[in-house]
C-alpha cells in the first residue's frame, strides 16, 4: 500500500506530496515524487519507477465521476455516450500497453476498477473468490490514487489484463478535468465515496440481465443455456452481498426492468426504463416532464411519435429510494424513429442542454449503440449532459472562490 505525505511551504504558495511503496502486492514496485508550485510550467521524468510533475495548484479541478454496475450491463456503452458529450473520442493511452482499459479523451479519462484487483485470475481460482469479492480488489491503493488524482497528482495506476488474466506493469495517468472511474466497486469504501462528485448506478433486473446474456453469450460466443445459468448463479451470492447494496449511495439509477406493455413478455427486447435522482444534490437538478414535482402519466401522441406495438409510456412523480427523497422519470417501450424524439424531449425541463434538440442530436449520433432505441441511451445521454452542466458548474465556484476572497 502506498505512502503519502504532504508537505504544505506557505512561502512558495506550494504543496508537495512524497509517496512510496515497497513492493505491491501488485508485484512490481512504486516510487513517486510530486512537487505543485505556483509556475504555470509542467514537466516530468521517470527514471527507477519514478515520477516527478511540476503545475500551478489552481489547475487542480478534477472532477470524479462514479458508475457502479455488474459485468455485461451498459457501463461501455455509457461511457461512450458520456465521453462524447464531452467531445473527442475517448481512446487507450498512445503508445502504452495495447491492453490497457484506460480510454482518454480531450476532458475525460475514464479508468476502469479491475485494474484494482489484488489477486489475478490464477489467484482468485486458488483462493475461491471471484473478483466481485472485497477481498480480490485492493481498496487502499484506488483510494490513494483516485484521491492523488483528483488533487492533481498523476499516479502509476495497475493494469489488469483481461487477456491474460495477470497484473501488468503500471501506466501512467495525468490528471484529466473529468475523471471516471466505472466498475464493480467505485461507491463500496466509503473513503473512495467521499471522493465522488457524483455517482451513477446501472441496475438490470435479474430478468433481463438473463435474457441479455442468453442472447450475447449464445448467440455471439456459442455458449450453452446451462453454461450462462450456471455463471449466473454462481456470480449471484456475490453480486447480492458487495454489489448490489451500492445502489443505495448513487446520486441516479438508471433501471432496467422488463416491459409492462407486453403481458407475461420474456425476451428483454422491449424495456421499461427508470432514472431515478436523487434530490438536494449540489449542482444537480432532477430532469422533469411537464411539471417539477407533479405525478404525471404520459402517452405521446401517435401522430407525433412513430411507434409501433406495444407502444410508448412515460411516466414522472416524486418517490423514495433507500430513505432519500427522488424524482423519477419512466419511459416504457421503444422508438421507431429517432429523429422524432425531439418531440418528447421537448415536453422534458432541467435537461441541461445548451442549444433545443440537443439530446435528440446525441442520440442521433449515437443511433447504432445498444439501448439507442429505448430509454436506456435515452436516460445515459440525459446523465451525460446533466454531468457536463454538473462538471461546469463545479469549476465556475471554483474560479469565483478565489475572487470572493479577495473582495
Amino acid at each position: 500500500m502506498a505512502v503519502s505525505t504532504v508537505y504544505k511551504i506557505q512561502s512558495l504558495n506550494s504543496t508537495c506530496s512524497i509517496s512510496t511503496s515497497t513492493k505491491t502486492n501488485l508485484g512490481f514496485h512504486q516510487k513517486q515524487v510530486i512537487f505543485y508550485t505556483t509556475s504555470t510550467k509542467k514537466y516530468s521524468t521517470r527514471k527507477f519507477n519514478t515520477f516527478i510533475t511540476c503545475s500551478s495548484a489552481d489547475e487542480t479541478k478534477t472532477v470524479v465521476i462514479g458508475l457502479a454496475a455488474d459485468s455485461g450491463c451498459g457501463k461501455s456503452t455509457f461511457m461512450r455516450r458520456l465521453t462524447s458529450v464531452f467531445g473527442g473520442a475517448a481512446e487507450p493511452p498512445k503508445g502504452g500497453n495495447p491492453d490497457s482499459n484506460t480510454l482518454i479523451s480531450d476532458m475525460t479519462t475514464v479508468i476502469c476498477l479491475d485494474d484494482y484487483h489484488s489477486l489475478d485470475r490464477t489467484g482468485r481460482k486458488e483462493r475461491g473468490v471471484t473478483a466481485l469479492d472485497p477481498k480480490a480488489n485492493d481498496f487502499d491503493l484506488m483510494y490513494e490514487q483516485v484521491k492523488a488524482l483528483k488533487s492533481g497528482i498523476a499516479v502509476e495506476k495497475p493494469i489488469y489484463n483481461h487477456v491474460s488474466g495477470l497484473l501488468d506493469p503500471p501506466e501512467l495517468i495525468k490528471p484529466p478535468k473529468i475523471l471516471v472511474i466505472e466498475g464493480l466497486h467505485p461507491m463500496f469504501d466509503a473513503r473512495v465515496r467521499e471522493l465522488l462528485d457524483f455517482s451513477i448506478y446501472l441496475d438490470i433486473s435479474n430478468e433481463v440481465k438473463f435474457a441479455w446474456k442468453i442472447q450475447r453469450d449464445m448467440a455471439e460466443r456459442g455458449h450453452s443455456l446451462e453454461s450462462i445459468k450456471a455463471s449466473i448463479e454462481a456470480r449471484k451470492p456475490d453480486f447480492d452481498a458487495y454489489i448490489d447494496p451500492q445502489k443505495q449511495y448513487a446520486d441516479a439509477v438508471i433501471e432496467v426492468l422488463p416491459t409492462q406493455l407486453i403481458p407475461d413478455d420474456n425476451e428483454g427486447k422491449v424495456l421499461r426504463v427508470r432514472l431515478i435522482m436523487k434530490e438536494g444534490v449540489k449542482y444537480f437538478n432532477p430532469v422533469y416532464l411537464f411539471d417539477e414535482g407533479s405525478t404525471i402519466s404520459w402517452i405521446p401522441c401517435g401522430r407525433k411519435l412513430t411507434c409501433s406495438y406495444p407502444g410508448i409510456k412515460f411516466s414522472y412523480g416524486p418517490d423514495t429510494y433507500f430513505g432519500n427523497e427522488v424524482s423519477v422519470l419512466e419511459m416504457d417501450g421503444q422508438f421507431d424513429r429517432l429523429d422524432e424524439l425531439i418531440y418528447v424531449e421537448s415536453h422534458l425541463s432541467s435537461l441541461s442542454t445548451k442549444f433545443y434538440g440537443e439530446v435528440t442530436q446525441q442520440m442521433l449520433k449515437h443511433a447504432d449503440f445498444p439501448g439507442s432505441n429505448n430509454g436506456t441511451g435515452f436516460f445515459q445521454t440525459i446523465v451525460g449532459l446533466k454531468i457536463r452542466d454538473l462538471y461546469e458548474q463545479i469549476v465556475a465556484s471554483k474560479a469565483a472562490a478565489p475572487v470572493a476572497a479577495k473582495a
